[in-house]
């Protein structure tokens, strides 16, 4: 490390250039002394002089070629590096050779993609919902930001009714279960391209693109059907039932104000008996 450190007035930021100066000055040692050598006595040998220096220039010419593939491996662990710094996926990761610099480079492959798996554990854990397997808030707000601008969907606010008795009376295992079962159901009723998430407790929230409400109205009615002819829950006499508010909106700059739509129209639902649907821009519409 102390010839590294002595040397970093070199090229302080190209290491490359750095190393192929000590080259040179090392190439160029054998023309320098039979310069000085000529010099002392008074001689001059062109015969001899000028095939060492055109010598030394082809050999100037093929270290500074050299030196910059050899230096390949660590150019790109850098780069690698710098991807897993700015959170990037590193895809392509070549195969390094046995030697210092293969090494090298194998390692910080396998350190990036350790990073990178790591990486993406975190944001799976951040973004989903341990009980149900959902998206959580925060990674339905992640994903919701992606739709594009101007997009027509429909954002349902979805509540288990009288969950609250369902946890005093027959405990939380069996409340968390019901939890687990309605979001299966939900999944199973949606499409591929509708997006599922567990807004917290009991509430679920689901964005569905490319519908209008009544559209959307249509599609949360098959869950609604569906849980009426297969009921869930600890108690047969009272199956579990959900209400639901719907608001339209266009991009994802609407989705604040579309939540607070569907918030009032589900309040609606609930005031008017449960395990209803209701529409926030044209009223009540029942399944």
């Amino acid at each position: 490390m102390r010839f590294y450190l002595a040397t970093r007035f070199l090229f302080p930021r190209h290491f490359h250039l750095r190393i192929f100066a000590v080259c040179f000055a090392a190439v160029h040692l054998p023309l320098l002394a039979f310069l000085a050598s000529q010099a002392v006595l008074g001689e001059w040998e062109w015969a001899v002089f000028a095939p060492l220096l055109l010598a030394t220039l082809a050999g100037t010419l093929f270290a500074i070629y050299a030196l910059g593939a050899l230096l390949a491996p660590i150019r790109q662990a850098s780069s690698m590096l710098r991807q897993v710094q700015d959170g990037k996926a590193v895809s392509d990761i070549p195969a390094g050779g046995r030697d210092l610099a293969g090494e090298l480079l194998d390692s910080v492959g396998l350190a990036a993609i350790a990073t990178n798996t790591r990486i993406g554990q975190l944001r799976d854990a951040a973004e989903r919902d341990p009980l149900t397997g959902l998206r959580n808030r925060r990674g339905f707000l992640d994903a919701a930001a992606h739709l594009r601008d101007s997009t027509r969907a429909t954002l349902a606010l979805v509540d288990i009714d009288h969950f609250k008795r369902v946890n005093d009376i027959f405990g939380h295992d069996e409340g968390d279960l019901v939890l687990q079962e309605f979001a299966h159901r939900v999944s199973e009723t949606m499409r591929r391209s509708d997006l599922v998430a567990r807004w917290g407790g009991e509430e679920f929230v689901i964005l569905i693109p490319g519908m209008g409400p009544r559209e959307a109205h249509a599609l949360v009615s098959r869950l609604r059907t569906a849980l009426h002819a297969e009921p869930i829950g600890p108690d047969p006499e009272e199956p579990v039932t959900f209400s639901c508010g719907l608001a339209f909106l266009r991009g994802p700059d609407q989705i604040a104000a579309a939540m607070q739509r569907a918030d009032k129209a589900l309040y609606t639902a609930k005031r008017g008996g449960r395990d209803r649907i209701e529409l926030a821009e044209s009223g009540m519409l029942d399944a």
